[in-house]
Order: C-alpha cells, then structure tokens, then sequence
C-alpha cells in the first residue's frame, strides 16, 4: 500500500490534541497593567514556572503570557517519553560533567518523582505512565554501546537488563534489532494533558493567563521590565523566559539554540492480536540507539506513535509553520516502520505532525538571569523537556528569588552552551555533523570532526 493511501485522511494535528481539552481560549491581554511575576511562554516551562510560583507567594498577581494557545508548539507536539533526567542522559553527565554527574543523576530521579507527585497532588490526569523504556540495537557497535550504557546505570544503582535473542523477543519480536537493554523506570504521558492539567490549576489559583498575546520586546527599567505586546504593556517586577523553540527575546540567547524539526506517525488502533505478533503486549517505550534514532510507544486506545531518525534544521533556523509538514520525513518514517514491524505493513496512519525542538550544543538546558537579575530564563532542553522543563522552572524562580539552591550551583544549568555560527557557516556545519553521524550508525566509525566536537562539549541531537 503506497503513502498516499496509507495517510489518507491522516489529521496533521497530533494525536493528544482535542478541541475541549483546554477549553475556550482565554482573551488576549487588552490593557495595560502591571505584576509580580510575569511568565513569557504557556508551555510546560511557563506553567510550570507560574504553578510553582504561586506556591511560594499565594497573593502575587501572576500573569502568563502566550503568543498563541498554551501547548500549541513543542510542549503539544511531542511524544511524551518523561525520563529520569535532566542531563539528557547518564552518559551525556558523566561526559560533560563529571564532578557533579552524582548530583545531576540524583537530581533527575527525585525530578521524576516529585512530577508524579505533583500530577497527583493537583489532580491532573495526564495518563502518565511509569511503564519503563526498552532500548534496542541493530548492530553490534550498538549492542556494545547499550552494555555501556548499561555499566553507567549500574554506577548509579539503577537496575536495568541486557536482551539478546529469546528474552528480547517476549519484549519486541523483530528482525530490525538484535540487543535491548531495559530500564524499568522510565514514563509516560499524554503531553497535552500535562498542558490542560495546569493551565487548569493556574486558572484555579488566580493565575492569569492571556493565550494569544505574544511579547514583541522587553525594556528594562529600575523596578522591572516592561513587556510590549500588540494590544498592552505590562510592567512586571521579575520576568521568566520561558519561550522554548521561539525566537528568543534577548539578543544574547539567539545564537545559543536552533529549531530542530522532529516528525510523528500515527497507526489506528490495533488489535491484541496485532500487538501480540510484535512481541509487544506491555505499555513500556521503545527507542533505538542510532545517532539517527528512532522512538515509539502506544496511546491510550494502543496505537503506535513511531517518530523520530530526522532532525531537520531549516537554513536561516526557518521556524515557519509550513515546516510542521514534511512528505519525505512522513516516507521514511513509514519505511522504517515497515522495516520494524513487517507484519504491520498494511497499517493505515491516522496521524502524520510535525514538532519543534530547542536545541542546544551540549543537548541540555542552560538557565541565567538579565536585567539586574529581574529576568531569567531556561531553554535548549533538547527534546528532554516533558521532565526537565519543571526543573528549568524551578532553577528560574530559584535565580529570580535570588537562592543559593543545588539547582542554581549546578554547572550544567549555570554554564553556557557554545553558541551556534551565522549563516551560513550555522546550516553547513549542521549538515556536516549530521553526515558524520549516519555514517557512524552504518559503520560505527566516529568521524575525527565528530571526536573533536566531543573533545570541545558540543554535541548535536534532537
């Protein structure tokens, strides 16, 4: 069955959107005013931020501020894998932050747990999930690749276990892979449940929150930070920045991330018979442990979402709407689909998107303040931000309260990510990278340039 049909009629909305899960928009910012706390992005960071700064201050006005409906761009658009990280990875700590990959580690399992909490505590149903995640290898310099990673979970006493043949088949039966390694504490959600649920308790605890209201710029001031929107100023005393993939409102952050588009298929809903012939009856994620890789899981009615292996990066960091469709990317994606689970080759789609992702050179966020400390900000979580984005919010209100936490010291959050080049040096140096990288999944070769990025903290990912 060609594309065409087997996406025809496919929504390029994602599938967690529906029309009265956040309910009617809320009215743009229409005067001017002034507040406490203003909270620039309604996405998981923002709302976050705006939750938890309520917890701290019950009587502050506080006011979100977002450009169009809250979780309408990368907090909407994702896939829901919600690790136990905010370092993208034990690897990536031990890499990049020796010293501190102890606290980074622990710091990422307490963030998972107390997210939980949280969904709990303010009762958002979010179907999440702690169902683990099966990572898989189709060569063997990936099987050596998970028997490391598997050394790294171990270094921190996290149980996890190596599959090959039988025992690897009762958990995905497929001719694409030969090793897996499973981690059995890894989540999942429903991401824009998470956005519904919160922006649900903002508004409960006298959070305003204005969708439709985007800030053209900030001026700074002896009191503040006046933001200028299209219909209103707002004059705030403290300002967090959680915009994400958008372009950044301070000159200095632009060089710092790139939009990375990450695309998404849907199947229908499949049978117990269908799911059974694949090896996968239980609820756990999957991915692959390519450079170029791929992720999947089920939904709540158990279709596939099987995404990933492209990482686009537009020339100019084009972040136009048109990019949220990609035809080549959506081929692909049904042929490796195909390749992984032959006996569902005639599966139709009912859902093909497109997402954005900030990114940043060392593949997680990075937080700092501006304005004589009344501004700060967190971004570039890499595609880790269903998890770390709350941890991003809380490192913003700690740096905004002026703390001396464990978040604010960490050399991760506080050091900055090597900036990205001007075009066009930015997209040929990105298209450089990329090449190394799927030649290093075909051959398991690390190209010199490749060793030197790593040598010099930068890595590129999605």
């Amino acid at each position: 069955m060609i594309l065409a049909d087997r996406l025809a009629g496919a929504s390029t909305d994602p599938v967690w959107w529906s029309p009265d899960l956040n309910g009617p928009a809320l009215p743009p910012l229409g005067q001017d005013g002034a507040c406490d706390l203003a909270i620039i992005g309604g996405g998981f960071t923002g709302l976050w931020c705006a939750l938890k700064a309520r917890e701290r201050s019950p009587d502050q006005r506080i006011v979100v501020l977002e450009a169009k409906r809250c979780g309408g761009a990368a907090s909407g658009r994702n896939g829901g894998f919600c690790a136990p990280s905010i370092s993208h990875g034990i690897s990536n700590a031990l890499a990049r932050w020796p010293r501190e990959a102890d606290t980074l580690v622990r710091l990422g399992f307490e963030n998972l747990n107390q997210l939980e909490e949280d969904l709990d505590a303010y009762g958002i149903e979010a179907e999440f999930e702690r169902s683990g995640k099966l990572t898989v290898a189709a060569t063997p310099w990936q099987a050596e690749g998970l028997k490391a990673m598997q050394a790294g979970l171990t270094k921190f006493g996290r149980k996890s276990t190596y599959l090959e043949g039988q025992p690897l088949d009762a958990l995905l039966n497929t001719p694409a892979y030969q090793a897996g390694l499973w981690d059995p504490n890894y989540a999942l959600v429903n991401p824009s449940r998470i956005v519904a649920g919160l922006r649900r308790a903002c508004l409960e605890r006298g959070i305003e929150i204005h969708e439709e209201t985007p800030a053209r710029s900030l001026k700074p001031a002896h009191d503040g930070v006046t933001i200028h929107t299209p219909r209103a100023h707002l004059r705030a005393a403290r300002v967090a920045l959680a915009t994400n993939a958008a372009v950044p409102l301070l000159k200095r952050l632009r060089m710092a991330i790139i939009p990375i588009y990450d695309y998404s298929l849907v199947t229908e809903p499949l049978s117990d018979a269908q799911l059974e012939a694949i090896g996968w009856v239980g609820r756990y994620g999957i991915a692959d442990s390519g450079n170029q890789f791929h992720y999947a899981r089920k939904t709540a009615d158990n279709r596939i979402l099987w995404a990933g292996y492209d990482a686009i990066y537009h020339f100019g960091s084009d972040r136009g709407d048109a990019r949220l469709q990609r035809a080549e990317s959506f081929a692909r994606l049904m042929g490796s689909f195909d390749r992984v689970f032959p006996s569902l080759s005639s599966v139709r789609f009912s859902h093909a998107w497109g997402g954005i992702i900030d990114t940043s050179a060392r593949t997680t966020f990075f937080a700092g303040t501006a304005f004589g400390g009344r501004l700060a900000y967190a971004l570039g979580f890499t595609g880790q931000g269903v998890s770390a984005s709350r941890f991003g919010a809380l490192t913003m209100l700690d740096l905004l309260d002026g703390r001396d936490t464990e978040r604010t010291s960490l050399a991760m959050s506080r050091s900055w990510p090597v900036p990205f080049p001007p075009e066009p040096l930015r997209y040929l140096a990105i298209r450089w990278a990329q090449r190394d990288l799927a030649r290093e999944d075909l051959t398991g070769h690390r190209s010199l340039m490749l060793r030197t990025l790593d040598r010099l903290g930068i890595g590129f990912a999605s």
